[in-house]
């Protein structure tokens, strides 16, 4: 058996020298908790503006949402407001919690990445209240890509596409020394 390689990308390059997700997060953790709500608040309001008119998040009514951004150290606590979805300090309890890294997260954004295989191999967790969480993903995998800005189409793309090969390498990195990657068979003599 022989190991075929391949050319390795500049992007392969970055996202091997990319700091811990921990370290990412950081400037995000110390912004004050108050701007990342009011943020979150925009984003939501903005990306989701039609859907909440059309009363899509009533059944948030009275219940709570977290979504967590595990490797860096991200949480917001959403729940349904008048045609509007209202953020709430991190520290609030929730009914449901999707809890994730952030690489998974942009996968489900960018649509690169099937939602179902994301949850079924835990990459995406689902707890408390799973019927609040799978209707949400459920609701957002209904939002058309198509109806969103080109811009926005075009970063998701790409920080999705990023998103693999940061993951790519990381896998990469973590395969025990010498393991064959792809391997080309000889027919025996």
């Amino acid at each position: 058996m022989t190991t075929v390689s391949t050319p390795d990308h500049p992007l392969d390059r970055i996202a091997r020298r990319l700091p811990p997700p921990a370290l990412v997060g950081l400037p995000f953790r110390l912004c004050p908790p108050p701007l990342r709500r009011r943020g979150m608040q925009q984003l939501l309001d903005h990306l989701l503006g039609e859907l909440l008119a059309e009363g899509e998040f009533d059944y948030l009514l009275d219940r709570r949402l977290a979504i967590e951004v595990s490797d860096l150290g991200l949480r917001w606590v959403v729940t349904a407001g008048e045609c509007r979805l209202l953020v709430l300090g991190e520290r609030e309890a929730a009914d449901s919690t999707i809890r994730g890294r952030a690489l998974e997260f942009v996968l489900l954004a960018s649509r690169l990445e099937d939602p179902d295989a994301l949850f079924f191999q835990r990459r995406l967790e689902v707890s408390g209240d799973t019927a609040i969480g799978l209707t949400t993903r459920n609701l957002l995998d209904r939002l058309a890509l198509a109806d969103l800005p080109l811009t926005l189409r075009i970063v998701l793309n790409r920080a999705g596409r990023f998103a693999r090969r940061i993951r790519s390498q990381r896998e990469a990195a973590t395969e025990p020394a010498g393991q064959v990657t792809a391997s080309v068979s000889r027919p025996a003599r």
